[in-house]
């Protein structure tokens, strides 16, 4: 059960802060969130004062030569970085409740033990629907796969899905993804040598019923990481479900058999933080001398896909879908 919150005073107007509770609340919704740890913190420092926009660069990868043999009295060939960039827009996250000092004073239950356990639940969807909608934003997220027969689908590289589903999805299917990943558009892999996946549970029931589909028993061994919601592993993809249609619905476009899913390998979505989501308090929320109270999460961020291109080293993403 969530203990009673004590609040600190720390500042002389404006509103209460708890750093340990903050903390605390940020550390357990966290925990439960299953799409934003797959994004990623670049670590560029971008914080307080530096504006509303934020630069990512990130570094498109090097040539492979013919050859990288040396001959003895010639230099070693030099290669010249090619940098890429995305512009983020940091905005302001957060949500609160308010309740009574009548409450507090004659309830039998504490309202702010309760509020801690809502608050925190209610951050973690929010920053997981957050999150997923960077994954499957078709402004940057450019390649689309779309299954047409249980073997094969039509690919679209211009965020845009031209065709309609006409098939769940299937072993075959992720086999060709993981190949348009590794061959096509040479993206690095997550974990390992594998790539994930993140899906509503419509197009999983699908897998599941294939005979190829392999339980996480089957391929993770003791001391391997194991992701929150992991289901099973098709063709180098650890599918995690998300049953949850605020971020991955179980309808996408006007197909009845497929769902809203994402597979992409290492660096695929970054997350800015300004403001590292907190909770706060406000005793005198309606200014009526304290009778009426409120608490709330609170933070500055910005999520987004690294690349917003489908080009062969730079695209780390590929949507599941339908027109």
């Amino acid at each position: 059960m969530p203990t009673a919150m004590n609040w600190t005073f720390d500042a002389e107007t404006g509103v209460y802060k708890n750093r340990y509770l903050s903390n605390k609340l940020l550390e357990q919704s966290l925990a439960q969130c299953k799409v934003l740890p797959f994004t990623h913190d670049f670590g560029i420092g971008f914080g307080k004062n530096k504006g509303e926009y934020v630069n990512l660069m990130h570094i498109k990868e090097l040539p492979d030569p013919n050859s990288a043999q040396l001959d003895e009295f010639n230099r070693i060939p030099i290669d010249k970085l090619q940098f890429g960039n995305r512009q983020f827009r940091v905005v302001e996250y957060g949500r609160g409740v308010e309740y009574t000092n009548l409450a507090e004073q004659l309830g039998q239950f504490n309202p702010r033990s309760i509020l801690q356990k809502a608050l925190r639940r209610q951050m973690e969807r929010a920053l997981d629907t957050t999150a997923a909608k960077a994954f499957l934003d078709p402004t940057a997220v450019k390649i689309v796969f779309i299954p047409t027969s249980l073997t094969g689908g039509v690919w679209d590289t211009d965020g845009v899905p031209s065709t309609v589903a006409t098939v769940g999805l299937t072993f075959d299917h992720c086999c060709a993804i993981s190949d348009y990943l590794a061959d096509i558009i040479h993206c690095p892999p997550y974990e390992g040598e594998d790539y994930v996946g993140l899906s509503c549970n419509k197009n999983l029931r699908s897998l599941k019923q294939d005979r190829l589909w392999q339980m996480v028993h089957l391929y993770l061994q003791k001391g391997d990481f194991f992701f929150l919601g992991e289901q099973g592993k098709t063709e180098r993809i650890r599918w995690v479900e998300v049953n949850r249609s605020a971020a991955f619905a179980n309808t996408v476009g006007s197909s009845t058999v497929i769902g809203e899913a994402v597979v992409f390998g290492d660096e695929a979505v970054a997350r800015i933080e300004v403001e590292t989501p907190e909770l706060r308090a406000d005793p005198n929320y309606q200014s009526d001398f304290g009778r009426t109270k409120a608490v709330a999460w609170y933070g500055i961020l910005a999520f987004g896909a690294v690349w917003d291109t489908a080009n062969d080293g730079e695209a780390k993403i590929i949507r599941i879908g339908s027109a």
